[in-house]
């Protein structure tokens, strides 16, 4: 397979680790290790002391999936397929495609999700968002217009990267009716999933409303720990999942024996880390809100509905490629240009789930005072 440079893995490779102050980081504030295993219970505590590094169950540890079984309504544990999270987009596009298949996806969005499926052979089509009313809308009926004869999969992310866009219930129930009708299997990135800003926003599962979806999910996001590299794939498809399992066997077999125990002592404390992360985003909002009226001629504020990050647009004539590569040479600040999205109507994107963020956003404004753009 030859397969694109991934844009935004590649500008990360360039300054995560280098640059001083990170404002484009996707995921919440991660936890150290001495934290995570303060949240242990007895039999996890055990788990860890007496952990085995030998080869781990290639569906992942049955623990672990059953306490992932509990995030679904209806969802199994034996529906529950555990791996990396971008290597569960990369096994499920190379089983569901075939050259020539035509793709519906999300956009602008995680790379992967549609240039996987480029790689393949495959046609993809773009389901953008329009703003209305200060707010980003994916309208369905967009969806349905790019549908064809030979669409084969459809892709959606919501919670969406990078705009924290989320349908609403009605929305999203015409996204799936609209697959189920055509009985086209549903890719569905949920790695955002229970960071709603109103709990009552938050949406089902696909795997859990439609027999034919596949769903992802992971700890990189929501929880704060992309170190572990544990994700997950749920569907009721069982010929799907066997397939899924079965590619699973030419990636990495199986998981790391311990990121799978970490994860399950994760999982279990859920309510108090994502009480903690949305503390943190519910304050660096507020923070955002105040520094976006202040800066309005610099930056359009498009709020997000969900999730760690926002796409506000860049109103400067300077592309936002040229503004983030002066910001991160000149103060240190690393921001995300939209051209890594291959999105070129000139957006940033912000993270909000880190606690150091207020301290990073006054870099941000010693540079605009720099500008003369205060």
């Amino acid at each position: 397979m030859k397969i694109t440079p991934f844009k935004l893995e590649r500008y990360f490779a360039r300054y995560e680790f280098s640059a001083p102050y990170l404002l484009s980081c996707s995921d919440c504030e991660p936890l150290t290790m001495e934290e995570l295993l303060s949240l242990s219970d007895q039999e996890t505590s055990t788990l860890w002391k007496q952990l085995s590094l030998g080869y781990t169950e290639a569906q992942g540890h049955p623990l672990l999936r059953e306490e992932i079984s509990k995030f679904y309504a209806s969802i199994k544990a034996n529906e529950v397929l555990v791996l990396t999270p971008q290597e569960g987009i990369f096994i499920a596009m190379n089983v569901l495609l075939e050259p020539g298949d035509h793709v519906v996806s999300t956009f602008p969005g995680y790379q992967s999700l549609y240039d996987v499926a480029r790689a393949i052979g495959c046609d993809v089509s773009r389901w953008g968002p329009k703003i209305r009313d200060n707010s980003w809308k994916f309208d369905p009926k967009d969806l349905e217009a790019a549908i064809k004869e030979n669409t084969k999969l459809i892709v959606i992310n919501f919670p969406h990267n990078p705009t924290g866009a989320l349908l609403n219930r009605s929305d999203y129930e015409a996204t799936i009716n609209i697959a189920r009708e055509r009985d086209i299997v549903l890719f569905s990135d949920e790695m955002y999933r229970f960071l709603e800003f109103n709990e009552k926003d938050g949406l089902d599962s696909a795997s859990d409303l439609y027999e034919n979806a596949i769903s992802l999910f992971g700890m990189s996001k929501t929880f704060g720990l992309p170190g572990l590299r544990i994700g997950w794939l749920t569907t009721k498809n069982r010929e799907i999942f066997n397939q899924l399992a079965s590619f699973k066997d030419y990636t990495t077999i199986c998981n790391s024996a311990p990121s799978e125990i970490l994860a399950l002592v994760a999982l279990r404390a859920k309510d108090k880390i994502v009480a903690k992360n949305m503390e943190i985003i519910s304050r660096n909002l507020g923070i955002l809100d105040d520094f976006f009226k202040r800066f309005s001629h610099v930056f359009e504020w498009i709020k997000p509905q969900a999730g760690s990050i926002a796409f506000p647009k860049l109103m400067l004539e300077e592309g936002s490629d040229a503004f983030c590569s002066d910001l991160v040479d000149k103060q240190g600040v690393m921001l995300l240009p939209s051209t890594v999205y291959d999105y070129h109507d000139n957006h940033v994107r912000f993270g909000f789930g880190r606690k150091n963020m207020p301290d990073v956003i006054r870099q941000l404004e010693l540079y605009l005072q720099n500008k003369n753009l205060v």
